[in-house]
């Protein structure tokens, strides 16, 4: 190796900007998991809803815990990325929405991702708490409906404005 290539190395390796992601764009890592993360995530919502629908409650139940385990993990990686590795604000400074567009973007989706992160816990919370082991409609069936159906809204609002964040941030030139 010569030493134009170990200090290519060395800049990579040391690049205070973070590892890039793996969806071609100029977001960090963190940044590409949750994005994909959060798409990847609606299908897997709308089946697990159309399970409660047809009397399949043990299945929806593994189905959203399921969806809140992969949004806590995606949540982990991201906050260690961005927090720890990666300068998201650097990559984003490029964009012409930057800073205006791109943060106005980002406190949009906090406002959604943060009451999703709250709803789903506290509808979680409830689920496997008042209902019976195996799952069947009960007392409570009512209440989860409504507050299931309103985080499930939050959390389609909290994917449309992350990827509209993401856009504004990383993708656009």
């Amino acid at each position: 190796m010569n030493q134009d290539t170990a200090a290519t190395n060395a800049t990579t390796v040391l690049d205070p900007r973070g590892i890039d992601g793996f969806l071609g764009t100029r977001a960090p890592i963190g940044m590409d998991v949750v994005v994909v993360g959060l798409i990847a995530l609606l299908p897997v919502l709308g089946w697990s809803i159309l399970q409660a629908r047809a009397g399949r409650y043990a299945l929806h139940k593994r189905l959203q815990v399921f969806i809140i385990s992969a949004l806590l993990a995606a949540i982990l990686v991201f906050e260690i990325d961005v927090r720890l590795v990666s300068d998201w604000k650097a990559r984003a400074a490029v964009s012409p929405w930057w800073p205006g567009g791109v943060l106005t973007a980002l406190g949009i989706h906090l406002i959604f991702s943060v009451s999703t992160l709250v709803l789903l816990a506290w509808v979680t919370w409830e689920a496997l708490t008042r209902f019976p082991v195996p799952p069947v409609p009960g007392p409570h069936g009512p209440r989860h409906r409504l507050m299931a159906r309103v985080a499930a809204l939050d959390l389609v609002l909290t994917a449309l404005t992350g990827a509209i964040f993401y856009w504004l941030a990383f993708v656009s030139r």
